[in-house]
C-alpha cells in the first residue's frame, strides 16, 4: 500500500526534526525528564477526543485484562526506549541517534523469527533481503560512527545564520555511553513492535490503542520524572525551543503512534522496521539543507545503501504477496 509507505517515510522524517528540536532544547537546559512527562501528557490529550469517538464503534472487542496488561508493557517500553534514546543523544548527537537506528531492522527480525512471525524461507528474495539488510543495517552503524570521509559539501561558510552544528555535532560527549544507550533503545523499540503487533491482533484499533499506550507512558512517566527531577524550577515551561519541543513532541507522537499501529496491523513488525535507516539520509539532507552542515562521504554512502535497501524489501515483500 503506497499510502502506508509515505506515511512510514513521513514518521522517520518527524522523527529527526524531533531529535533535533529535543538536542537544542536540551542545549538551553531542558531536563529529558521533564520533556518525556510533558510530551506524554500532550499526547494524551491529543488522541483523547478521537479515542472518545472511536470508541463508539460496536464492532471493537471488550478491553480485557490480558490486552491492557500487553498495553501496559507498551507503555513501559516504549518509557524505557525513550529514556535511553533521550540520554543517548544528549551523551552524542542526532546524527548519531539517525545512524545507530540502522540496528533496529536487525534486532526486529531476528525477534520475529524468533517468535515466528517471520519465515526463515531463504530461498525468497524478500527473506534474502531482510537477511543482508540484517548484516548491512548492523555495519552500517558502525561504519557511519566510525567512519567520516571526506566533505563533499559545505555550505556553512555560505548560510553562517543558519549553521547550528552544536545541535547535530557532539565534540565533548561520551559517544560510546551515548552509542550504547541509543544501541538499547533500538533493542527494546524492536521489543515494542513484536508486542504491539499481538495487541493490535486483539483489538484492531489504532487510535484506541495509542491512547491507551500514551495513557501509560503518562502513569508511567510522571512519578518517575518527579522522583528524578526535584528541581520544580525545571518543571516551570517558558515560550522558548523548550515548549516547542514538547508541543511538537507531544502532537506528532500521537500521529506516529497510530500510524506504527497502523502499519503493524496491516503489515507486521519487520515492514515498519525497515524505514528506520532512512533517517540518516533524512537528517544528512536537513542538515545540509537547513543547518548549513557539511556532507561527508559516510552519509552519502550509506544514505544510498539503506534507500536501496528499504526499496528492495518494500518490492521484496509486494512480490511475496502476489505469488501467495
Amino acid at each position: 500500500m503506497f499510502c502506508l509507505f509515505l506515511a512510514m517515510v513521513a514518521c522517520e522524517s518527524i522523527n529527526v526534526v524531533l531529535n533535533v528540536l529535543f538536542k537544542a532544547a536540551t542545549l538551553k537546559g531542558l531536563s529529558y525528564h521533564v520533556f518525556m512527562a510533558y510530551s506524554y501528557a500532550v499526547s494524551t490529550l491529543v488522541l483523547l477526543p478521537l479515542a472518545v469517538f472511536s470508541g463508539r464503534n460496536a464492532g471493537l472487542p471488550a478491553l480485557e485484562l490480558s490486552l491492557l496488561y500487553r498495553i501496559f508493557l507498551l507503555g513501559l517500553f516504549g518509557y524505557g526506549a525513550q529514556i535511553c534514546g533521550y540520554k543517548g543523544i544528549e551523551y552524542s548527537s542526532p546524527t548519531l541517534a539517525s545512524a545507530i537506528s540502522n540496528l533496529t531492522p536487525a534486532f526486529t527480525f531476528i525477534l520475529a523469527v524468533i517468535f515466528r512471525m517471520e519465515q526463515l524461507a531463504l530461498r525468497r528474495s524478500s527473506t534474502l533481503a531482510k537477511v543482508v539488510g540484517t548484516v548491512v543495517s548492523i555495519s552500517g552503524a558502525l561504519v557511519v560512527v566510525l567512519y567520516e570521509g571526506p566533505t563533499l559539501i559545505s555550505i556553512s561558510s555560505q548560510l553562517p545564520s543558519l549553521s547550528l552544528p552544536f545541535i547535530l555535532g557532539s565534540s565533548q560527549t561520551n559517544w560510546v555511553v551515548g552509542g550504547l544507550l541509543l544501541a538499547v533503545e533500538c533493542l527494546m523499540f524492536s521489543i515494542w513492535y513484536i508486542v504491539q503487533t499481538q495487541v493490535m491482533k486483539m483489538y484492531p484499533s489504532e487510535i484506541i490503542v495509542s491512547f491507551l499506550y500514551n495513557l501509560c507512558g503518562t502513569i508511567i512517566s510522571a512519578p518517575t520524572s518527579l522522583m528524578a527531577e526535584t528541581n520544580m524550577n525545571a518543571w516551570r515551561l517558558k515560550p522558548d525551543i523548550a515548549l516547542v519541543a514538547i508541543v511538537y513532541s507531544g502532537i506528532s507522537s500521537s500521529f506516529m503512534a497510530v500510524d506504527h499501529s497502523w502499519g503493524l496491523r496491516l503489515k507486521g513488525p519487520v515492514y515498519i522496521s525497515i524505514f528506520k535507516p532512512l533517517s540518516i539520509a533524512i537528517a544528512a539532507a536537513m542538515g545540509v539543507i537547513f543547518l548549513g552542515d557539511a556532507l561527508y562521504l559516510r552519509e552519502c554512502y550509506w544514505s544510498n545503501n539503506n534507500i536501496n535497501w528499504v526499496l528492495c524489501c518494500h518490492m521484496g515483500k509486494s512480490k511475496r504477496r502476489r505469488n501467495e
